[in-house]
């Protein structure tokens, strides 16, 4: 029987690196059927809303997704539909694997890490409100049920990857309460964890140490927003958010997704990276456990960037989006 799994264009660029994605995945031999719904900027007028029920329906009733950038925004308009999905659906986990790949040129080698940050809580909850005119107040909430959750999401992960050590980054010497409860959470699960190796960091002190030796570190436990910046300083370390994959998992679901923005000025144009979406692929394909249709793509994908004939601008390289797809997809064959 095939797969049925939620497909979400997105806004901007992203239904050309979604189909892109699609077309690979595909040629990898999966039995998927494709489920799309429409999420983003275009269903406000259609929908009144740019996270339609019907679209998280459809993620409940499939269990999986994979999504395009949606266009958030900055300091007015709605509110972010990644973090509502993410809180609608219980998304707990945001993981975003952070490595160097052969032909895409860093000032950084041997980076191989992967960051577990709190997706449902902290200061991304958007509880906030005007104190009188001239102030506004945002309270960041860290309770010990999430926090313990995603230790142990981290530590198991670490645990199943074979990685040697977990860093819990922090800023407890100063939010001595809620990032204090945090790294509390975090020791108490370690001890369960003997075989894993345990350290913790100042979320300041952290960001100096990864572009110092970003080499000595391999799972970065955190909290939502410090997991939202130094993830993004990771895919900095490795050639950017271009080819920077993502997931959101929870108990009941999981949607994989690229993290980078819509960048509506290059819709429709062809010249897009797709591989953060592929790679989300490849992250979706693992959970489900179809290891060997992942394994396929991540080969072509590493002959494709060694080979240097079929890449996107941003890699060097003079290929469209699907030019780029279908150089991956010959290469599997």
């Amino acid at each position: 029987m095939p797969y049925t799994i939620t497909l979400i264009p997105g806004d901007g660029v992203g239904p050309q690196i979604v189909e892109a994605a699609r077309r690979v995945i595909d040629a990898a031999g999966v039995p998927i059927d494709w489920e799309v719904v429409e999420a983003g900027e275009a269903m406000i007028e259609k929908c009144g809303t740019p996270l339609p029920q019907y679209v998280l329906d459809s993620i409940k009733k499939n269990k999986i997704a994979l999504k395009g950038p949606l266009t958030t925004p900055v300091g007015k308009g709605f509110r972010s539909v990644n973090v509502t999905l993410r809180q609608e659906l219980n998304l707990f986990a945001n993981v975003r694997p952070a490595r160097n790949l052969p032909g895409v040129e860093t000032r950084f080698s041997g980076v191989d890490l992967i960051i577990v940050r709190e997706n449902t809580e902290d200061l991304y909850g958007g509880i906030e409100h005007c104190v009188g005119r001239d102030a506004a107040e945002s309270i960041k909430i860290i309770t010990r049920e999430a926090s313990m959750r995603i230790a142990r999401f981290a530590f198991e992960l670490a645990r199943r990857e074979g990685r040697r050590k977990v860093t819990a980054v922090h800023k407890a010497n100063i939010m001595k309460l809620s990032d204090g409860l945090f790294l509390e959470c975090a020791r108490q699960v370690a001890e369960g964890y003997q075989d894993i190796e345990y350290e913790e960091y100042i979320v300041d002190a952290m960001c100096m140490k990864l572009v110092q030796t970003p080499e000595n570190y391999d799972v970065l436990l955190l909290p939502n927003l410090y997991g939202d910046i130094v993830s993004d300083l990771c895919a900095g370390l490795v050639g950017g958010l271009g080819v920077a994959p993502g997931a959101n998992i929870g108990e009941e679901a999981a949607v994989f997704e690229p993290v980078h923005g819509s960048a509506p000025r290059h819709a429709g144009l062809n010249r897009v990276n797709p591989l953060a979406t592929i790679l989300s692929g490849v992250m979706m394909l693992k959970y489900m456990g179809e290891m060997d249709a992942a394994s396929r793509i991540e080969t072509a994908v590493l002959k494709v960037l060694k080979e240097k004939k079929s890449l996107t601008y941003d890699l060097g390289g003079s290929a469209g989006t699907s030019e780029m797809a279908d150089a991956i997809i010959s290469a599997m064959k």
